[in-house]
């Protein structure tokens, strides 16, 4: 079942304040676009339920970027209401809850990812060859265009294949091992 955006936002907002950080508009739209990504690559199925975008700043996700650009640059400072009649989310109360493999996989993308910058993680997901590059690079307009899931999806399965995470997460799922919160997500 998808979530929403910023639902998963959350998740990361939640685990920043645990550790007593912070986390930036541009960290968090990468590190939903990122676990999405990871999602998409493991489970072949999504873990949000709006589309991506390709702008001009790399992949965005339309509804989270409008919950979270009022805070710039600098920190985002409260969590977000899910949904678009709702109001911010008050630290102490429950969360839409999320599976328990969907949150392995946040955990190991926050593990392997949440240490970045907005710019390093920028820098991630503009690279050459990366899902938000083909479509930003074959655009025939200005506007911005969907990055489809599909596309997505093959990027990360990439990953996946030539990093040797399929074998690891196929004993995972067959319950042949136990994760424990381990990284197995690592930026490559």
């Amino acid at each position: 079942m998808p979530y929403s955006p910023a639902t998963i936002a959350n998740y990361f907002l939640r685990r920043a304040s645990k550790e007593g950080r912070a986390l930036t508009t541009m960290q968090v739209l990468k590190l939903v676009y990122i676990a999405h990504g990871w999602h998409l690559g493991f489970r072949k199925e999504p873990l949000i339920d709006e589309p991506v975008e390709a702008w001009r700043h790399g992949p965005a996700i339309r509804s989270l970027y409008n919950k979270i650009k009022k805070y710039g640059s600098g920190a985002v400072t409260e969590l977000l209401p899910v949904n678009w009649f709702s109001l911010p989310t008050p630290p102490w109360a429950n969360v839409t809850k999320i599976d328990k493999s969907t949150a392995e996989i946040l955990d190991s993308v926050w593990n392997g990812y949440g240490h970045f910058s907005g710019i390093q993680l920028s820098e991630m997901t503009h690279k050459e060859g990366s899902p938000w590059w083909q479509v930003w690079n074959g655009r025939e307009s200005k506007d911005t265009d969907v990055i489809s899931n599909d596309l997505i999806q093959e990027f990360y399965e990439q990953k996946i294949k030539a990093h040797s995470y399929g074998k690891l997460y196929e004993k995972y799922r067959s319950n042949q091992i136990q994760l424990n919160n381990e990284t197995f997500i690592e930026c490559v």
